[in-house]
């Protein structure tokens, strides 16, 4: 089977349309302080309302707890939406009550709306199927034909992403198809040398894709607070950085398997330590194997990978025909310690082949380091959802959808 796109649905003028973003957002109050994903899915929309379709959007954001939470309203959303499409978007305030049903019976050819929360109800996320499917049901009452555009929950079995696509005829929008054409080429093939960086906080998270991708990669550079826990496996003294323990074994194992296959796993040579995990702690530049001969000796902790592995990972990334990244070198939020990650972002920009941004805290970190989307070949809007692409697992909101990997 192969993914069911927008044209296996055949003309959509004068249908409703019920599309599953993902405009999960960060939100200060109602200000949206990253709307990467809200822009993405206008493509989707747009190419559904120049069809003469009616459009009904549907999304989480956050984790409430199955019940409304004025914290994780989608209102702020539905203001960014009418602005970037440029027509009104009105809003319903439930998902499937009579908000939502008086604000989708008013929804004409070429108009669209969007609903509450879907995280609101807690047939959503649901353990049970059966609560699943009463609920998407339910929401399947408001349209014709579903269009699943959220790649970010694709990983999820949850109703309106897995029941959903099975109650209507269904098939994936343009930014699924996008991010599956772009995941294909770093899985099938992909053009050399291949570099994948990989930071973040837990090793933990990233052990699947470090298993799945090592035989195919030429070069994989660490770094963030998964890189002490490397350390600890060779050895090195780490202080009071992030450490699992409980993960030294299983990276031993991967940095044997890396030997044998020949794929260099790139470590730091330098890390900037803090004294504590502040914005303004004091800190300084040490040897990868000296954290602890700080002046914070084993109190200390890493919080960026130091200059001189910047620069090196930095000459890796540029000397590479496709890069895949995820996850921050270091604690870029505190700008004392986002000097490693603005060297990797910088050096992605000027990769000559496919320099892919995998999505979550990578996609925040270049947009808060003011680097512009359009500098980069790919920023995925999916970190969760990428990386179990990328441990070649089964993801059942594609999977509904016809894809066979």
């Amino acid at each position: 089977m192969t993914l069911r796109t927008l044209e296996s649905l055949g003309s959509l003028a004068g249908r409703r349309v019920i599309v599953r973003c993902d405009l999960n957002v960060p939100l200060n109050g109602s200000e949206i302080t990253d709307d990467g994903r809200v822009r993405a899915s206008i493509p989707t929309l747009k190419a559904l309302l120049s069809q003469g379709a009616g459009v009904v959007v549907i999304s989480h954001l956050g984790r409430p707890d199955g019940a409304p939470d004025p914290e994780y309203s989608l209102a702020p959303v539905a203001v960014r939406l009418a602005e970037l499409l440029g027509q009104e978007v009105p809003f319903a305030t439930d998902t499937v009550g009579a908000s939502a049903a008086a604000v989708v019976a008013a929804v004409g050819d070429g108009d669209v709306a969007l609903l509450e929360n879907l995280r609101f109800n807690p047939g959503e996320t649901s353990k049970d199927s059966a609560e699943r499917e009463a609920f998407a049901a339910q929401l399947a009452q408001f349209g014709d034909v579903f269009v699943s555009d959220g790649f970010g929950v694709v990983h999820r079995k949850q109703a309106s992403v897995y029941e959903l696509a099975m109650a209507l005829p269904s098939a994936a929008g343009l930014l699924i198809a996008e991010e599956l054409s772009v995941l294909d080429r770093l899985t099938e093939k992909p053009e050399r040398p291949y570099t994948v960086v990989l930071g973040g906080s837990k090793v933990s998270d990233k052990l699947g894709v470090i298993g799945h991708l090592l035989p195919r990669v030429d070069s994989l550079l660490i770094g963030g607070g998964m890189v002490y826990t490397f350390f600890a496996a060779l050895g090195h003294p780490v202080g009071s950085s992030l450490l699992e323990a409980d993960q030294i074994e299983t990276v031993t194992g991967y940095l044997a398997k890396a030997e044998e296959l020949g794929v260099e796993i790139v470590l730091p040579t330098d890390i900037v330590v803090a004294a504590a995990f502040a914005a303004d702690a004091a800190h300084e530049v040490r040897a990868a194997d000296d954290i602890e001969g700080s002046p914070w000796g084993a109190t200390g902790l890493g919080l960026d990978i130091g200059p001189a592995t910047a620069a090196k990972y930095a000459a890796v990334v540029e000397s590479s025909t496709t890069v895949f990244w995820n996850g921050p070198m270091g604690v870029f939020e505190f700008p004392a310690f986002a000097a490693g990650t603005k060297a990797v972002a910088a050096a992605l920009t000027k990769v000559a082949g496919l320099g892919v941004v995998g999505g979550g805290d990578s996609a925040a970190a270049v947009r808060a380091l003011g680097f512009h989307d359009d500098q980069f070949g790919h920023i995925s809007t999916g970190g969760g959802a990428s990386l179990e692409f990328l441990e070649g697992k089964e993801l059942p909101g594609l999977t509904v959808l016809g894809w066979n990997a």
